[in-house]
């Protein structure tokens, strides 16, 4: 089965970002399958652009039926929305001219957001005469609408119809999270099929120490609160630049806050004008040397905006740092506490509350048996319950049957 996917974030394992289809498609291609991957030359997380060819890159894996071909993108990602419009259509145009060029397709694998590509995924597949899949990752409009980026009528409405009509010309739906299953029905999509996020435990190994990590950013005898991934308007971070002030009196507890963003230079300010010499921004990392940053932290931080909506999602992040058995505290309400609480593998506070936070990260500062209780429980969890290369297979079959449906 050769398998075209659309995927303008699309993050390889040595590069910062997500990295969930990279895993993926490794894994079907193990198994047997072949698949190409249209991509933005410039990064969904850093907005900066590699160097750009028009030619199809290999994967780094040697023998895998994986090649990537990065497709023109204007690079001004993170300047302002309206920047941000234009490099989504501006590779929604460029992938589509690309897909049209690629060969016996067996099926195309779209994916959402930003929500334009799925308009490149319906078209050639349609003109290509094979079965769309298109993937849900969270849900937009909606998101954007709750957090308040979109606020004309007009986009709006259209966003939304756009919405419905791809949900309701796909030949199957396809969520990473349960609660996108209702919102997607309501909007018209009706063959949904659910395959989580997760993690991959090879990458990760609950025993390692990070004492190399450790060392290089001077966090020696410290107990390591850590943030990984996005530092956007979703992500709260101010919460967290709040809870450490908390904290200042303990001088063994440092929060570390690794990654990028649109945020990201705006929360080092007010770090430094707040004096937060317990707080440490570091840059984002590939998702191939994240195990050892990971092995550092004593405890990870997952953090959103208290809004609705976010009771819906399940964070790729939050796997990893389970996989990784470290204990998870998770500031985001709804699905995913589901999961951390049926795993007894961290701890749950408010979304938005600084003070429940600072008490967590100090409660667990205090009990390091407990934290490592918490951790093994967390890593156990995954590979019983979300192992990505299991999850991977239940793909391939969805896929295949599509196929042969």
């Amino acid at each position: 089965m050769h398998i075209l996917l659309i995927h303008q974030a699309f993050a390889a394992l040595d590069e910062p970002g997500g990295t969930r289809h990279h895993e993926i498609a490794r894994n079907l291609a193990e198994s047997g399958h072949h698949v190409t991957v249209i991509a933005s030359p410039v990064s969904y997380l850093t907005g900066t652009k590699s160097s750009f060819s028009p030619r199809p890159s290999l994967s780094q894996e040697e023998g895998l039926a994986v090649r990537v071909i990065r497709a023109y993108t204007y690079a001004a990602l993170h300047r302002s929305f309206v920047h941000r419009v234009f490099s989504f259509l501006s590779f929604m145009v460029s992938s589509f001219v690309i897909g049209l060029r690629v060969r016996d397709v067996d099926l195309v694998w779209g994916t959402s957001p930003p929500i334009f590509q799925g308009v490149t995924a319906w078209m050639i597949a349609r003109l290509k005469g094979v079965p769309l899949l298109f993937e849900v990752r969270d849900l937009w409009p909606a998101f954007a609408i709750a957090v308040g980026v979109l606020q004309n009528p007009l986009l709006i409405r259209a966003s939304q119809w756009l919405e419905g009509f791809l949900y309701r010309r796909a030949d199957r739906i396809l969520v990473n999270s349960p609660g996108f299953i209702e919102h997607v029905h309501s909007r018209g999509g009706s063959d949904v099929a659910l395959v989580p996020n997760g993690a991959d435990p090879s990458m990760f190994d609950p025993a390692a120490d990070g004492a190399e990590f450790r060392g290089i950013h001077h966090l020696e005898d410290k107990f390591v609160a850590l943030y990984a991934g996005a530092h956007g308007m979703s992500n709260d971070l101010d919460v967290l630049l709040d809870a450490a002030s908390q904290l200042r009196d303990r001088t063994d507890i440092s929060i570390v806050l690794l990654g990028d963003g649109k945020e990201k230079p705006a929360l080092m300010d007010r770090a430094a004008k707040m004096g937060l010499a317990n707080v440490h921004f570091l840059p984002p990392m590939p998702k191939s040397e994240m195990g050892r940053a990971l092995a550092a932290a004593d405890a990870c931080i997952a953090i959103l905006k208290p809004i609705e909506m976010y009771k819906t999602v399940y964070p790729n992040k939050v796997f990893d740092y389970m996989a990784a058995g470290r204990p998870v505290i998770l500031a985001i309400d709804g699905v995913i506490r589901d999961v951390v609480e049926d795993a007894d593998a961290g701890i749950f506070v408010p979304p938005g509350d600084a003070d429940a936070l600072a008490a967590a990260i100090r409660a667990l500062a205090g009990d390091h048996r407990e934290g490592q209780r918490l951790g093994q429980n967390g890593r156990k969890y995954i590979e019983e319950h979300f192992d990505r290369r299991e999850l991977s297979m239940k793909m391939a079959g969805i896929m295949e049957s599509l196929v042969n449906r």
